[in-house]
C-alpha cells in the first residue's frame, strides 16, 4: 500500500517579503495618522474655550513655523505627509486584500475568520465610509463649499452651522465611531507587524486598543453633540 502525501503549498519568499512590507506601509502610515487625529481632537476641544480662543487657534495652525518658514509651508508640509499616509494606508489595504483573496480559495472559512472580531471584519467598507466622511469634512468645514457660512465665515462659525444640522452630526457620529473601530484593530494590528506585541502582552494591547480607540472617539463626539444640544453656540 502505497501512502501519497500532499506537501502544502508554500508561499514563494518574495510574495511573503512584499506582504511584510505591505504591513509595515500600513502599520507606519497608520501612525502617523493616528498622530495627527491626536492632534486634531485636541484642537476640536478648543470649542469649549469659545470662539475667540478656536478662531485663534485655527489661525495657529496656518501660521506655524513662522517667520522661519514662510506662509502656511508648515500646513502644507503637513497636509501633504498626511495626504501621503492616506494613499500609502489605502494601496496596502487593498493590496493586501487582493493578495489573500487570491491565496485563499472561495468559499473556504478557516477557524481564523470566523473568530475574527466585528471590527477586523468591517474594517475595509469601514475604510471606504471613513474616505468618503474625510472628503466631505475638508468641503464643509476647511474650504466651506458645502457649509451653510461659506468660506469666508471664520473657522468657529462654520463649526457651529455644520453641528447644528442633525443630519450632519448623524453622518459625523457614524464615521467617528467606524474610525474608533477602524482604530481599535489597527493599533492591535500595528503592534503585531512591528513585533511589539506577543501573547503575554496579547490582553495588554488589546486593552490598550480599545482604551485609547474609546476616548479618541468620545473627544471627537463631544463637540458635534455639544453643538447640536446648544452646549456651544
Amino acid at each position: 500500500m502505497v501512502t501519497v502525501t500532499h506537501a502544502q503549498r508554500r508561499t514563494p519568499k518574495v510574495a511573503k517579503t512584499n506582504s511584510v512590507f505591505k504591513k509595515a506601509v500600513m502599520a507606519i502610515s497608520g501612525i502617523i495618522m493616528v498622530l495627527y487625529l491626536i492632534a486634531h481632537v485636541v484642537g476640536n476641544l478648543k470649542a469649549f474655550s469659545g470662539a475667540e480662543a478656536f478662531n485663534s487657534y485655527s489661525g495657529w495652525i496656518r501660521t506655524v513655523g513662522n517667520p522661519a518658514i514662510p506662509g502656511a509651508t508648515a500646513l502644507w508640509i503637513i497636509r501633504l505627509v498626511l495626504l501621503a499616509a492616506v494613499v500609502a494606508h489605502f494601496w496596502a489595504a487593498v493590496s493586501l486584500w487582493r493578495q489573500a483573496k487570491r491565496a485563499r480559495p472561495e468559499g473556504y472559512v478557516t477557524k481564523k475568520a470566523v473568530a475574527q472580531s466585528y471590527a477586523s471584519r468591517t474594517m475595509r467598507w469601514g475604510g471606504v465610509i471613513i474616505l468618503a466622511f474625510i472628503i466631505y469634512h475638508i468641503l464643509d468645514l476647511t474650504t466651506g463649499t458645502v457649509n451653510a457660512e461659506g468660506f469666508d465665515s471664520t473657522p468657529y462659525e462654520r463649526l457651529v452651522a455644520s453641528f447644528q444640522n442633525p443630519f450632519v452630526t448623524l453622518f459625523y457620529a457614524i464615521s467617528v465611531i467606524l474610525l474608533g473601530m477602524h482604530l481599535r484593530h489597527g493599533i492591535w494590528s500595528a503592534t503585531q507587524t512591528l513585533g511589539q506585541s506577543n501573547r503575554r502582552r496579547e490582553k495588554t494591547v488589546n486593552y490598550f486598543a480599545l482604551g485609547f480607540a474609546t476616548l479618541l472617539t468620545l473627544g471627537f463626539l463631544l463637540v458635534p453633540f455639544s453643538v447640536l444640544f446648544g452646549l456651544i453656540d
